[in-house]
């Protein structure tokens, strides 16, 4: 499984709290993650922040 999933699944809510502070704009259903839809949690990041695909999976394994 790649980091950043792994990343996701062991420290959400430490993560959560990260990116609401650098995006406060984010809510919490733009921030809902369930296992499995990973992907779909990305789309929803990269929407809200314009960056892409790759930028936002690298953001995620830098916090």
């Amino acid at each position: 499984m790649e980091s950043w999933k792994l990343k996701l699944k062991g420290n959400w809510n430490e993560i959560k709290g990260k990116v609401k502070q650098q995006y406060a704009d984010l809510t919490d259903d733009d921030l809902l993650y369930e296992e499995g839809k990973d992907d779909e949690l990305v789309g929803r990041l990269q929407k809200k922040t314009g960056k892409t695909k790759e930028s936002v999976i690298e953001w995620i394994e830098s916090l």
